[in-house]
């Protein structure tokens, strides 16, 4: 039987395709995968397959279906090596983006993940920054799901493109999941880095290459980030500098809270800026809010009731 807390969370969820997201509320169903119920698939537990929701709102449209009719293969390595033939021949031809050798190294960054075997996969449409998006999501991890806090980004993103500036600027995303934020930020002109857990890396690659792949300034990259750990050895300081840090509902009912706002602090140098949005779900997600304010100048940026949603900027303060 659900507990009660777990039904709540189930019909609380709202998915957007749109701007429409914040005012429209749309019907769900539900499908457990294989043979765990969303009651135990909710429980909290000490490790998490992902950083991205053990007790968040799920959510998957009605209308979704597996795959997409006569367009997307089911595999998705199928798609990245025709994909990849297609670049190399248009690019011998005289026609990239980019030269062959940034296409061919970005290429190689990206292939080395294979996204996980999930048994179902749907294709959910989004539109920002005038281009329609494509993301492949499973509610079977909570990383390959998009969730409220990404689209409020996003739109704040779309929105503000012109006092942003993303072109040419080094950006690297938190726990990027599914790729939404990562794929709007790099249509924006940006030199993205999208960071998650290893198990998300390949749905997190394949999304990422659909939908930038000479159609970007800059190929975006796909990096392992388990939070607060071996930081200095993967991103040491010297080498690597960001002008903004990203993240969306990354705070959540989780054991990982300290770990996260360590990895915040690490990431923000003199000059970076950190855009953070959140579904606030729980008295924990405040309390986090707390110790983020103690080490981060804080602006609330933007607020969207209906999804209880919050956008803030962070400054790393400098004593």
């Amino acid at each position: 039987m659900t507990a009660p807390w777990v039904a709540a969370l189930l019909t609380q969820g709202t998915k957007l395709k749109s701007k429409a997201f914040f005012s429209a509320q749309i019907s769900y169903t539900f499908r457990s995968p294989r043979g765990m119920s969303w009651a135990e698939r909710l429980q909290p537990c000490p490790v998490l397959s992902s950083l991205q929701a053990p007790a968040m709102d799920m959510c998957l449209s009605s209308a979704q279906q597996p795959g997409r009719q006569g367009e997307e293969p089911s595999s998705p390595g199928g798609w990245l090596g025709a994909e990849k033939k297609g670049v190399l021949q248009k690019d011998s031809t005289g026609g990239p983006v980019e030269d062959s050798n940034k296409i061919e190294q970005s290429l190689h960054s990206l292939q080395k993940f294979v996204p996980t075997d999930y048994a179902s996969y749907t294709q959910e449409h989004y539109r920002f920054a005038g281009k329609e998006i494509v993301i492949q999501e499973s509610i079977e991890s909570y990383g390959a799901v998009v969730w409220p806090g990404a689209m409020a980004l996003c739109q704040y993103l779309e929105e503000h493109a012109e006092e942003l500036n993303f072109q040419d600027a080094k950006i690297l995303e938190i726990g990027a999941g599914p790729g939404l934020v990562s794929t709007v930020a790099s249509i924006l002109g940006a030199q993205v880095t999208a960071t998650d857990l290893p198990d998300v890396l390949g749905n997190l690659q394949y999304n990422l290459l659909k939908n930038t792949l000479q159609c970007t300034a800059h190929l975006p990259e796909v990096k392992e980030l388990v939070w607060g750990e071996d930081l200095e050895k993967n991103f040491p300081k010297s080498a690597f500098y960001y002008d903004y840090v990203l993240a969306s509902d990354v705070v959540y009912h989780h054991y990982f809270l300290d770990k996260l706002l360590t990895t915040m602090v690490y990431l923000s140098q003199p000059g970076t800026v950190l855009l953070w949005a959140n579904k606030f779900r729980f008295s924990t997600d405040y309390e986090f809010l707390d110790k983020f304010k103690q080490v981060f100048d804080t602006t609330l940026l933007a607020e969207y009731p209906e999804s209880s949603v919050k956008l803030f900027k962070g400054i790393l303060k400098w004593d």
